[in-house]
């Protein structure tokens, strides 16, 4: 019963914040139990669960009982019916793109709210819904400085970003991804608030990387800058053969950063859990580190992804 009364005592904490914040969709539990290693969100009546392995030495007849007893529990401390629960399993598949694939055609589709906005979640078929929980307070942060601002929102995948900075008054933006599939999402939930393409507000699918050096060469300016890559990429797609962001973010950085108007400012993130900002980056740029104040009250892991805010030295004299 641990887990099932964690859940319930969970719950009853974090149910009446996220009312006060209009928020349906949130984090329950991150491996809080060392006996019950699993992720479980909150989806306005719903859970998502990630289940991860256990010890190495467990059976596939143990493995497969332990997971039995743990959605078992999941759905009395939560009052759920088995169809309300979706099932995932996290497991390492070095250089792979497994967290953007498609795995199942179930098609289990919502709408969720977040701060007064609208998203469309897919709670089956992928290993992640379409929504990243950890960053609803990084895109309060945007909507709360794009007010008249010109947005570029790289690795944009399903577009919340960019929904939040034309919430809070952007006047121009463009969201670029690599995938049609995440740039269809991405207008659907423009479109869920009440926001159409123009030549204003672009939806752009092109090799990130790629348009970067494209809107260099155009001297393309924007005031906000959101770029939040991946770990690791081998897209076929890609220009180049893969994108790891420990080794290739110097040039990342550099390429956002001759694209920023004076003053302008560049939200860098990832979740590379021993990632660290190269010292070329530091030398050319003021680079503070706001994670503290980007992850939000229901994530208590505080390592969920690591943020920056980067400016131009020459801004700071």
């Amino acid at each position: 019963m641990m887990l099932s009364n964690r859940l319930q005592k969970r719950q009853r904490h974090l149910r009446k914040w996220a009312k006060r914040n209009q928020i349906t969709c949130y984090r329950l539990y991150e491996r809080d139990i060392p006996e019950y290693p699993a992720i479980i969100d909150w989806y306005d009546g719903e859970a998502v669960v990630w289940l991860y392995s256990r010890k190495k030495d467990v059976t596939a007849i143990e493995e497969e009982a332990w997971q039995v007893h743990t959605l078992e529990e999941i759905a009395e401390g939560l009052s759920l019916r088995p169809e309300k629960i979706f099932v995932k399993e996290r497991f390492r598949q070095k250089g792979l793109d497994v967290q953007y694939e498609r795995m199942a055609q179930s098609g289990a589709i919502r709408m969720v709210q977040e701060q007064g906005l609208t998203f469309e979640v897919n709670l089956s078929d992928y290993l992640d819904t379409g929504l990243f929980l950890d960053h609803r307070q990084t895109r309060q942060m945007v909507r709360e400085q794009a007010k008249g601002k010109r947005i570029l929102n790289l690795f944009a995948y399903t577009g919340s970003f960019t929904v939040y900075a034309i919430a809070g008054g952007a006047s121009r933006s463009d969201t670029v991804d690599l995938s049609q599939t995440y740039c269809d999402w991405t207008i659907r939930n423009l479109e869920q608030n009440g926001y159409g393409l123009s030549s204003k507000h672009r939806v752009i699918q092109q090799d990130c990387l790629q348009f970067l050096q494209e809107a260099i060469r155009q001297r393309a300016r924007y005031d906000l800058i959101v770029c939040d890559p991946p770990t690791f990429s081998n897209s076929k797609r890609m220009k180049q053969s893969s994108f790891a962001v420990q080794r290739d973010h110097p040039a990342l950085i550099q390429s956002c950063m001759r694209l920023l108007a004076p003053g302008g400012q560049l939200f860098f993130s990832n979740n590379a859990r021993r990632f660290k900002i190269d010292k070329s980056v530091k030398a050319t740029a003021v680079v503070t580190e706001i994670t503290r104040q980007t992850v939000p009250e229901d994530f208590k892991n505080k390592h969920s992804h690591r943020c920056w805010l980067i400016q131009d030295k020459s801004d700071q004299r």
